[in-house]
């Protein structure tokens, strides 16, 4: 029988999803923390339901950068096992082209951890001039040593670059796009208040935050409406606010649900979970998913009545990804659901 993501979704299947959660760690402790972490949930979820991106940029002291680098290397290659035959997912962030130790990040971790990294983050990229030379460095460094390329995350921070999303969403080896939120707003020399870096309290209506301060919302809504036409991920930026839950999920709900972000940065371990719960679909969402789903694949996928509602492709194709996001958040499946994910070739890995 074919799988409901060929029919529903075809070339889009390969690359319209990612784990919702992209966790960034720097410190040797703390990167060795953040994969036996992943491992762990992996276990405990029957999905990997978070990505490790190991940090060679804010993660590396001054005059330590290829130590770094190397450390990244050693960890990336470790072997973390996970549950159910599911690979770690670990990236790595570079430093940026134009910065001086680019070419030996590129050099040393590529070329060293080819094999074992899902894709490489590159930050403050501002056209699509700085992802050719970020692949060129890379595909050097990586030669023959994996049959497919390493797909190329990376990171918007300035006006100018927002401005060049769409290109920058449109180049095939670029898989996802995240937004440097504390470098956008630095850029704007003071016109943005330091109010749009961090996120209002529950009571306060007024101070413009950055899912309120027009400029800030206007660059989150070009990224993800790049990626959205490329088909490609937007990844929501950090909220630094790692000690309050509740603020940090409300925000990543507010990330999902109205800006259109399929992914979110955390920098601690404890917000990978309210990261987590705020993008999973609803248990009801999931119930419904899961019954036009299964009857829609008996009729062969063609139009249903249900519930008094008609039904075809394009509802499918909806309810399909909700059950992907269900999937990729470790929310409870109906067995029959569940069995369209008991693949390798059916994860996301």
């Amino acid at each position: 029988m074919i799988h409901p993501r060929e029919v529903l979704l075809g070339a889009q299947g390969a690359t319209g999803f990612l784990p919702v959660c992209d966790h960034y760690s720097g410190v040797e402790a703390r990167m060795k923390k953040s994969l036996q972490l992943q491992a762990e949930m992996t276990e405990e979820f029957g999905a990997c339901v978070f990505d490790v991106t190991l940090d060679c940029e804010d993660g590396a002291p001054a005059g330590a950068e290829v130590e770094q680098a190397h450390r990244v290397v050693e960890l990336a290659t470790a072997g973390y096992s996970q549950a159910h035959g599911i690979k770690p997912r670990i990236g790595a962030r570079l430093h940026p082209v134009d910065h001086a130790f680019f070419e030996s990040d590129a050099a040393i971790v590529a070329g060293g951890a080819a094999a074992s990294l899902a894709y490489v983050m590159i930050p403050k990229v501002e056209s699509v001039a700085d992802v050719r030379r970020a692949l060129g460095a890379i595909d050097a460094a990586v030669g023959d040593s994996r049959s497919t390329p390493i797909p190329l995350h990376v990171l918007i921070e300035s006006p100018a670059a927002v401005h060049q999303a769409f290109e920058i969403a449109r180049h095939a080896r670029v898989e996802s796009i995240s937004f440097g939120l504390m470098d956008f707003v630095s850029a704007h020399a003071g016109a943005i208040p330091s109010s749009a870096m961090g996120v209002r309290s529950a009571h306060d209506t007024e101070t413009l935050d950055q899912f309120h301060h027009p400029l800030v919302v206007r660059a989150k809504l070009e990224i993800a409406s790049a990626c959205h036409a490329a088909g490609k991920v937007p990844s929501h930026c950090v909220v630094t606010e790692f000690k309050d839950a509740q603020a940090l999920e409300k925000s990543a709900r507010q990330a999902a649900n109205a800006l259109g972000y399929t992914r979110m940065w955390s920098i601690h371990p404890d917000q990978i979970r309210p990261i987590l719960r705020a993008f999973a679909p609803s248990e009801a969402e999931v119930g419904l998913a899961s019954t036009i789903i299964w009857e829609a694949q008996r009729q062969e996928w063609a139009p249903i009545s249900l519930a008094g509602k008609l039904h075809d492709r394009a509802s499918y194709r909806y309810f399909w990804q909700v059950l992907e996001r269900a999937h990729q958040t470790g929310c409870t499946l109906p067995d029959e659901v569940r069995a369209y994910f008991s693949t390798e070739s059916a994860l996301v890995s």
